[in-house]
């Protein structure tokens, strides 16, 4: 079909090579490998895979070869970050390190591995990318002709969104729970210590957390800004992996912990998390406490922002008057799908102004109980996206074709200006890009 060459690291069994950029071969095995990494996560593959995965990989080398010239060069340490939160993530998914080495037919040390070139690559490729569209600029003159030039057909639809201001009690919880839990912990701690039980075992039997609980406590390899302090203080410290670390209070709960390794200035422990729990009356009280908060509300006594900064125990909402914040757009707006399930419930029966009755709800981060009352400030529905409301989501369509006109012609000319040569039986296919297929 194609070229056979002798492969670095296949202990010289012949190999094919598909395509050959610059100087670089892709091999058939590099696309395998490809293919079944995106099956596995369960990447959409819209054509033929022996046509699409080999072009992809020939645009990397384009790309990786401008990092050479540029010398660009990513952290290590950000990088093995990357690495073991991606390695986690599949222990977690499959279940055991065991079934993952089963999957990519890899040892771990040998997915990490490989998992690393691929991290640091990926970076560097978006270096490279970043360099070349860091001076594309926005005016609110070019994003109208923009967004007055786009087809009908192409204007976003922009679905219902709302905006809301959130009130939250969290009632003490006793301190006989919270010794309760410690005691727990402490006889946890003991059994290891007397060799009666792993703790790993305990872990997967009573550990809250349900990340790490069924890993057997086991977090992966985490730098200290991965780790909340209270937890990074304690864990950067242990030394002997037969030892249990002392109750470490965190606003998760309280933990033990025993360390598995450290490397550089990551580490690797398993922890077992347990949460005191508030009692049921505490919480019945706290719901009466806020519907009477709301009750005066209603009555004028205060507004609904004063009490906020007086009452509200949440942190990130108390100084900036409840307003809740949507974490990946950094807006005040949320699709409702996109808000905690008890606070899109309320919101759903609320007309702009009003304010919810007392309601139940679990911290989106802890999930501990608390208490919440939540203002419905603005509903924004569904519609065709305009300048006047949705600037910030039209400026970002225009940054993102400039970005797509530079990449796409820088890439046009890296493919007329690099050798490249594909073998037989790799040719007949329909490129995203012209110019692979040259008279060599």
């Amino acid at each position: 079909m194609g070229a056979a060459y002798v492969s670095a690291g296949t202990d010289n069994v012949a190999e094919e090579v598909a395509w050959v950029v610059g100087d670089q071969p892709i091999w058939k095995s590099d696309i395998e490998e490809a293919y079944q990494n995106m099956l596995y996560e369960k990447v959409p593959i819209n054509g033929d895979p022996y046509c699409l995965i080999p072009e992809q990989l020939a645009i990397e080398k384009l790309y990786l070869h401008q990092a050479e010239i540029d010398t660009v060069e990513i952290s290590d340490n950000m990088v093995m970050q990357q690495v073991e939160a991606q390695i986690n993530y599949y222990i977690n998914s499959l279940g055991t390190k065991e079934k993952v080495e089963q999957m990519f037919r890899k040892s771990i040390p040998d997915l990490r591995e490989s998992l690393r070139t691929v991290v640091a690559n990926r970076g560097r490729i978006q270096e490279v990318q970043r360099k070349l569209t860091g001076d594309i600029k926005a005016t609110p003159a070019d994003v109208r002709r923009y967004f007055d030039r786009l087809p009908e057909d192409s204007i976003p639809y922009v679905p219902m969104q709302v905006e809301v201001q959130i009130l939250t009690v969290a009632p003490a919880i006793p301190r006989e729970e919270i010794d309760a839990v410690k005691a727990r912990l402490r006889d946890y701690s003991d059994q290891v210590t007397k060799g009666e039980r792993d703790f790993s075992t305990l872990a997967i039997l009573y550990s809250e957390d349900p990340g790490s609980a069924g890993r057997g406590g086991e977090l992966g390899f985490m730098g200290r800004g991965e780790l909340v302090p209270e937890f990074a203080a304690v864990a950067f410290n242990l030394n002997d992996p037969k030892k249990v670390s002392k109750i470490v209070e965190s606003e998760f709960g309280f933990h033990i912990i025993q360390l598995i390794e450290k490397r550089g200035d990551r580490v690797n422990v398993r922890h077992i998390l347990l949460k005191p729990r508030v009692a049921e009356k505490d919480l019945i009280e706290a719901v009466n406490r806020v519907d009477s908060l709301r009750s005066d509300m209603l009555a004028g006594k205060f507004t609904f922002e004063e009490a906020v900064g007086v009452v509200s125990s949440d942190k990130n909402t108390r100084n900036n008057r409840g307003v809740m914040v949507n974490d990946v757009t950094g807006s005040p707006r949320f699709e409702m799908a996109h808000l905690p399930q008890e606070v899109a419930r309320e919101v759903s029966n609320l007309k702009p102004g009003e304010v919810s009755k007392a309601f139940i709800m679990k911290d989106p981060k802890t999930s501990q109980d608390m208490v919440a009352i939540v203002k419905l400030s603005n509903r924004i529905e569904g519609h065709r996206a305009n300048l006047s409301d949705d600037y910030q989501q039209i400026k970002g369509l225009y940054e993102n074709a400039k970005r797509n006109e530079v990449l796409e012609k820088w890439l046009s000319n890296k493919i007329k200006d690099t050798y490249i040569r594909i073998e037989d039986g790799w040719r007949d296919c329909e490129f995203k890009n012209s110019g692979w297929i040259k008279n060599n």
